[in-house]
């Protein structure tokens, strides 16, 4: 699938190792001014993309920054072991973007609507988030040595509050005013595969429902005045997405057919793209589609990512003390 097509159907690649292999296969070359390293767990891949130089900005639709790509097809398996592995890796790589010291103030925002199923990672994270800049004012005692000074909110979406998400995250950055604001969001994906198995930190922000054609002021360092960081989850993929793949492998499965070699020579991708523009036109093209399963998806990822920004933001504490400074 080539670069033209989001395009021309307005969807937005929230995943930078999305968007890196798509233009990568529509110049058939590495992109100049992009670097890229991967690692390997035991139950993760970890994928890191540095856009470095402004073409590379442009044609990627992402600002220059760092994207850490964690994949991780273990979240969706009921695994203990696994779904702590992928913890302790988010936290690794999460610390190694912040430099910070002990006592630096941080303002974690868990965005989305808490009242849609796939849209509400992050407000479901704030739920299993350590907070703690209550206790430097009324339980100093139990403050340890790297414990730091965490506070979040869930802010709501505009549909329910009336006010931008960046006006209210401003104001209360203006109040308390954080060193960092750690920012948690839904994401949309261009592959079925990558739904609550993927998971990408980026140091440049976020502009919310950007996947879902909805875009909304940005929340970043130069909106915010301190630095951002972007954690979040593919939950849905763009209909016309899936219909443009399937078509794809439909037509693959009938070029390696000789009965039906002529056929695939016949076949007009420009006319299937208008057919699918077609059949999702009611929904203005942006129908997004979630696994009936999301709800439980969603409570499990959300107490993973959860954990790895804990253990990020409050070395000290371990994971057996974790739930005592729960709400």
């Amino acid at each position: 699938m080539n670069l033209d097509f989001y395009k021309s159907n307005n969807i937005n690649v929230d995943l930078a190792v999305e968007a890196r292999d798509i233009v990568r296969g529509q110049i058939g070359q590495e992109i100049p001014g992009v670097v890229v390293d991967r690692e390997k767990y035991s139950n993760t891949t970890v994928t890191t993309v540095k856009i470095v130089e402004d073409y590379a900005e442009q044609i990627m639709g992402k600002p220059r920054g760092n994207y850490i790509t964690i994949e991780a097809p273990a979240l969706r398996d009921n695994s203990r072991e696994a779904h702590q592995e992928v913890a302790d890796v988010l936290a690794k790589k999460l610390s190694s973007m912040i430099n910070l010291p002990e006592n630096a103030n941080i303002l974690l925002v868990g965005l989305g609507n808490w009242q849609a199923t796939p849209d509400s990672l992050g407000p479901k994270v704030i739920e299993h988030s350590m907070v703690t800049r209550h206790m430097y004012n009324y339980a100093p005692e139990e403050i340890k040595p790297g414990m730091r000074s965490v506070s979040a909110i869930s802010p709501g979406v505009l549909g329910i509050t009336g006010i931008e998400t960046a006006e209210i995250i401003k104001g209360v950055v203006e109040k308390i005013r954080p060193e960092l604001i750690i920012v948690v969001d839904a994401l949309a994906a261009g592959s079925v595969d990558r739904i609550a198995t993927t998971i990408q930190i980026a140091d440049t922000g976020v502009s919310p429902g950007s996947g879902i054609g909805n875009k909304r002021t940005g929340i970043n360092k130069d909106t915010m005045g301190v630095p951002v960081i972007a954690i979040g989850i593919p939950t849905v993929v763009n209909a016309a997405v899936i219909a443009q793949v399937t078509l794809e492998h439909f037509l693959e499965q009938i070029k390696n057919n000789q009965a039906l070699v002529q056929l695939s020579q016949n076949l007009n991708p420009g006319l299937m793209q208008q057919a699918i523009s077609q059949v999702l036109a009611p929904f203005g093209g942006n129908l997004t589609v979630t696994p009936k399963e999301i709800d439980s998806l969603i409570a499990s990822t959300s107490k993973t990512v959860a954990g790895g920004i804990s253990m990020a933001l409050h070395p000290a504490i371990g994971a057996e003390e974790y739930t005592m400074y729960l709400n």
